[in-house]
């Protein structure tokens, strides 16, 4: 390509913090007079912002990679982003020659400078990790939906053995406290009335002697700020400010994400998850003393090497113990590189696929109850999208549970409803003053 490109397209892909680095990479692109390719348009680049967290990602990626070349032979400019880039860097360019840009998650602030020199006819790799730097980089936030999402903290120095993330993310870091709450003025400016913060060990965050529970509480006195959420924890970093907090500052959300992974101590060691499972739930058991009305996420991976049908049991028992809002679960799935990709003892995929479907099946259970108790109560949902249904609108509750709801409302609007009814996925509610009115 001679001239360099006018219109982009970003795929991001996995978690949370790929779906920030995407915004923030088409604020990046944005700022350098290049715009979003409107639908069915062919994009002159497209930005592929992998994740490396299951299975044959590498492949994936690849696969994904030669779909862009398109029926007359031509593609478009591309760029292999995210964690799958940070794992095979230069590699990446040389088992496919239609990868023109490797940029890891770290880098991708260079990402203007890397499209000018790969529009000239240079193939570029950057995948070095150099802390912070990126954010001082990237332009000023701009508009924004109702919800948003702010990373505070990235990296991990926890190494479990089934895990990626610190050699594709690097050693825990955070961001500059003034930054953060600058950034997040900027948000509600925008028009962001909730703001996720996000981390790979968000409450890992600090800042001198301020840690989350100080942040979230900074983040509280922003005039025009309606929510505060995080994501995601790790039992080892909570602190007795942080518990307290949910009981004492009214925009933190009744929601935690907290993975467990494994109901089995045995299982968890060699995991290196740094914690048990009975003081797990008892870490459970000190949120909902802060705030009794708390809902309960979870992550577990079924099939680690060596796990046992009583061990899996205990996984079930962990379930039942904790009675989850929602949880997500997986089949193990080794990381090249990492310590649980060559242990021995590993379980047949028919074995992680039959209790996959068990603890799914348990832990539908108690989502489902935990919606149906929801009915009747009145509370507030934030307006984030349309229904499927004219003049149905759908919000998210506190406890993060969708709702659809009759009403005149726009996009962001914050509205008083009365849950009225629970299905597997979503909640009905109906405005508070017609319920008061019926």
């Amino acid at each position: 390509m001679a001239t360099p490109p006018k219109t982009f397209r970003i795929k991001s892909f996995g978690c949370q913090m790929n779906v920030y680095d995407g915004e923030r990479m088409a604020e990046m692109l944005g700022a350098e007079g290049m715009r979003a390719a409107d639908d069915g348009e062919d994009a002159e680049l497209v930005v592929l912002n992998t994740c490396h967290i299951r299975e044959k990602a590498a492949e994936k990626a690849y696969s994904d990679v030669g779909r862009l070349r398109r029926e007359d032979g031509s593609r478009p400019l591309i760029a292999l982003a995210g964690c799958v880039a940070q794992a095979e860097g230069a590699e990446a360019q040389r088992r496919t020659s239609m990868i023109d840009m490797v940029v890891g998650p770290q880098a991708y602030h260079r990402l203007p400078q890397m499209v000018a020199e790969a529009a000239a006819g240079r193939r570029v790799v950057d995948t070095d990790l150099p802390a912070l730097t990126k954010f001082n980089a990237l332009p000023a936030r701009r508009r924004t939906g109702p919800s948003a999402f702010l990373t505070v903290q990235e990296g991990c120095d926890k190494f479990c053995t089934y895990c990626v993330v610190p050699y594709t993310r690097g050693a825990e870091i955070s961001r500059p406290f003034a930054s953060i709450v600058a950034e997040a003025r900027a948000l509600v400016d925008g028009g962001a009335r909730e703001i996720t913060l996000l981390g790979q060990n968000v409450n890992a965050w600090s800042d001198g002697d301020r840690c989350l529970d100080a942040l979230i509480r900074a983040l509280d006195r922003l005039d025009g700020l309606e929510r505060i959420r995080y994501t995601t924890s790790h039992p080892m970093d909570m602190s007795d400010a942080l518990i307290a907090a949910h009981g004492e500052v009214a925009k933190l959300m009744p929601y935690l994400h907290l993975p467990v992974q494994s109901g089995s101590d045995r299982i968890l060691k060699a995991m290196n998850r740094s914690h048990d499972a009975e003081g797990y739930v008892r870490l459970i058991e000190r949120f909902r003393a802060a705030r009794p009305d708390i809902a309960i996420s979870g992550d577990f991976i079924v099939g680690f090497p060596g796990e046992s049908e009583a061990d899996f049991e205990a996984t079930l028992r962990i379930v039942d113990a904790v009675r989850y809002a929602a949880a997500y679960s997986f089949k193990y799935s080794p990381r090249p590189g990492t310590p649980a990709a060559a242990m021995d003892d590993q379980v047949s995929l028919e074995v992680m696929d039959e209790r996959l479907q068990r603890l799914q099946a348990r832990i539908a259970e108690h989502s489902q109850a935990f919606n149906r108790a929801s009915v009747g109560r009145s509370t507030r949902i934030l307006i984030d999208r349309k229904g499927r249904r004219p003049g149905q609108m759908i919000g998210k509750s506190p406890w993060l549970q969708s709702v659809h709801v009759e009403a005149e409302a726009e996009i962001g609007a914050m509205l008083d409803v009365t849950l009225v009814s629970a299905g597997p996925n979503s909640l009905g509610g109906v405005l508070a003053h017609r319920q008061a009115a019926a």
